[in-house]
């Protein structure tokens, strides 16, 4: 270990340390620290006058500890209070909400049992509809990016107008806490309690909300919490390192960029203020002996704008000269947007919803790399979220007679788990014309199939195929105009490839 660096000694002969296994433990220690010199390889590594400062704030914490419950609080107090005042942080978060969530998810089994699929997929999508599951999950996405996590506990709700009464009550991150943490117990982090093998098996969660002033003018002390098995809570976040138990918010690397696009907007606003009002000073050239009438030193006049005035004896008034900064406020704008969407795999154009200066092949270029995100973001939701959700309903489902087929409720009570995949809405293209000439193309050479193309539209190829054969009886039942069978157009070349 040693070998990685060199140490440089400013004390070349010094003396023996003594004898014993200590004492020469504690020299080598000595020489090892006091007067030795690291000689970096990196220039990064090196520390100077010059970025001193910059790098003050690095540290070597671990992942909790640098995630603190107070560092936490700030974060999310911080992400919230910009999110809510600012119109474009606010439409980036609800943006990214509806992009990755959509009108919500749709299940399909892949059992052999085509009755049952279909039998099972109804009465999920029905019970999903009754507890607002794309809204959760939409408030849920939402959440991670300004709280950095979202919880969810999973309780019984009697009024649910569906077999199964299995319902999802969000709770927000503030609430997920332990008052009386110590730090003697190495088994817990703030909230949350884990066993020798790092998986949570407890959540602490207050009986009220601590920044609800009903809960705490009820007599509440803030030291009272539940102790939720593991079983029953949904803990959504993103682990940017290893060992890290609770979330940062998403946009928390913009959070300095948002507040210097707010100051530089009224900077930019107060300049041309200041240039349409009628502001100014007043002067002389007068010397000092009284040639001049005398006025009162630094005293504010309110003057009536778009009028005709009159200035002492000896006196003239000059207009302050408002002048905007070198870079022009749409320039600035735009860099700023485009670093702060960035933490997020958003393009300039979906963040700042204006498209007016890209040409078709590079919004097709960066639409390209955000869906790619998209898609990262819904497996992770349906890892994290959709396949428990739908393990605690079939565990529930199987407690009630006749709700699923009796080779499901085998499977279910034996612990197997139901092949399945989830839907998500699919992205519009932007050239539709070119998209289904492509997609024809693929077809006819076998390079892809009607399930990966109607997968990518969000939707079950064998529903839409069921659903066009009963198009087509109906139409020669009804003896309208059957259709020909056109051949496959070719893919274009030449200038549409190009934009493409």
């Amino acid at each position: 270990m040693l070998g990685l660096f060199k140490l440089r000694s400013s004390t070349p002969h010094a003396p023996a340390p003594p004898r014993g296994r200590s004492a020469h433990k504690g020299g080598f220690l000595r020489r090892l620290v006091v007067g030795t010199a690291l000689r970096a390889g990196f220039d990064s590594a090196v520390t100077n006058d010059a970025n001193r400062r910059h790098w003050a704030n690095a540290d070597g914490l671990s992942a909790d500890a640098a995630a603190s419950p107070e560092v936490r609080r700030t974060l999310r107090n911080r992400a919230r209070y910009e999110t809510a005042n600012n119109a474009y942080a606010k439409g980036i978060v609800l943006t990214l909400a509806n992009d990755v969530v959509g009108t919500g998810p749709r299940l399909q089994l892949l059992t052999e049992d085509d009755d049952a699929n279909e039998r099972i997929e109804q009465a999920f999508a029905a019970w999903a509809r009754a507890v607002g599951l794309p809204e959760v999950l939409r408030t849920m996405r939402m959440a991670r990016a300004t709280d950095g996590e979202a919880f969810a506990v999973l309780i019984n709700n009697p009024r649910l107008a569906t077999p199964v009464k299995l319902d999802v009550r969000l709770i927000e991150a503030d609430q997920v806490t332990t008052p009386d943490l110590t730090l003697l117990d190495d088994s817990a982090v703030d909230g949350i309690v884990f066993d020798a093998f790092g998986n949570p098996v407890e959540y602490h969660v207050l009986k009220g909300h601590p920044g609800d002033t009903r809960t705490w003018g009820a007599g509440f002390l803030g030291l009272e919490y539940d102790r939720l098995p593991a079983e029953s809570v949904l803990h959504y976040f993103r682990v940017d390192r290893a060992g890290q138990s609770r979330g940062i918010p998403d946009i928390t690397p913009a959070l300095p960029l948002f507040a210097q696009l707010r100051r530089f907007t009224l900077a930019v606003l107060g300049a041309a203020e200041t240039a349409a009002d009628f502001a100014g000073i007043l002067y002389t050239d007068a010397p000092a002996n009284g040639e001049a009438e005398a006025v009162e030193p630094m005293d504010a006049i309110e003057l009536e704008a778009r009028s005709l005035l009159t200035m002492p004896g000896g006196w003239k008034m000059a207009q302050v000269q408002a002048e905007q900064p070198s870079t022009t406020y749409a320039e600035f704008k735009r860099e700023i947007l485009n670093e702060i969407a960035r933490c997020l795999n958003m393009p300039f154009n979906v963040a700042a919803c204006n498209s007016s200066g890209y040409n078709y092949a590079s919004g097709r270029l960066d639409h390209q790399t955000y869906f790619k995100s998209i898609r990262v973001e819904q497996e992770h939701l349906a890892c994290v979220v959709l396949d428990r959700l739908l393990d605690a309903w079939l565990r529930e489902a199987v407690l009630i007679s006749d709700l699923l087929p009796l080779p499901v409720r085998t499977l279910v009570a034996t612990g197997q788990g139901l092949p399945h995949q989830w839907f998500w809405d699919g992205n519009e293209h932007v050239d539709p014309a070119k998209e289904a000439t492509a997609q024809a193309t693929r077809l006819a050479s076998h390079t892809t199939t009607l399930a990966a193309e109607y997968a990518k539209q969000g939707r079950d190829w064998e529903n839409e195929l069921r659903q066009r054969a009963k198009e087509v009886s109906l139409m020669k039942e009804l003896g309208l105009a059957p259709e020909r069978d056109e051949p496959l157009a070719p893919v274009g070349t030449g200038k549409e490839d190009d934009d493409a």
